[in-house]
């Protein structure tokens, strides 16, 4: 493992990057930021897509640890710093319901929620990793009812994860503001960290509209 602690995201405001920044600010951890304009096509030059062949943010530099993608970039970063206690440890009861639900953000929430966005006509359930939209947005909702976060009283970075991507996609009308989901992001947005991350994301926005 690298000796150095410091992290380098490569970020660019209004994204999902945005959710990396806040566990980041979650952690407590250091960090810099790479800050890529993705409106003049900063992520699709030479010097980033040797960092991510994709053109996608968030990515992280850990020493010479390289690692893309919200999920793997929200598990390396809370395993790497355990004394903040967003991660259940091997051996925890709650480390499998804490993977669940992470992947299940990746693999079943955000193909739903693409598909809706781009009105697809649903497809054979056999076909689909999500089966459908519906019952997706049903087991999502059951588990926040439980509340008060996705492993019940235990704040992690599942919920790091899960609090961005609702956050934008109720903002944007795909995901409906369900009275659970509401009230998960009322108690996600009263969190420190969420208005410290929301600041830094809001004047990085900010440079870039007046550059």
């Amino acid at each position: 493992m690298p000796s150095d602690d410091t992290i380098t995201l490569y970020h660019s405001p209004n994204t999902r990057s945005y959710s990396a920044l806040l566990l980041l600010e979650e952690l407590g951890a250091p960090y810099e930021l790479k800050v890529l304009n993705m409106k003049a096509g900063e992520n699709r030059q030479p010097p980033y897509l040797a960092v991510n062949p994709m053109g996608k943010v968030p990515a992280i530099k850990h020493g010479d640890a390289i690692v893309t993608e919200q999920v793997a970039i929200a598990l390396y970063l809370a395993d790497l710093f355990p004394k903040a206690g967003l991660a259940p440890a091997l051996g925890d009861p709650l480390r499998g319901p804490y993977l669940r639900w992470l992947v299940f953000y990746a693999a079943c929430f955000e193909p739903a929620v693409v598909d809706r966005y781009r009105k697809l006509e649903p497809a054979a359930q056999a076909m689909l990793p999500y089966g459908d939209f519906d019952t997706m947005l049903k087991t999502l909702t059951a588990q926040l009812a439980k509340g008060p976060w996705f492993l019940g009283d235990r704040f992690t970075a599942a919920d790091v994860i899960w609090g961005s991507g609702l956050y934008w996609t109720t903002m944007f009308k795909i995901v409906p503001e369900l009275p659970e989901i509401k009230a998960y992001l009322e108690r996600y947005s009263a969190r420190p960290a969420v208005a410290r991350a929301a600041a830094k994301d809001a004047e990085l926005a900010a440079g870039f509209n007046a550059a």
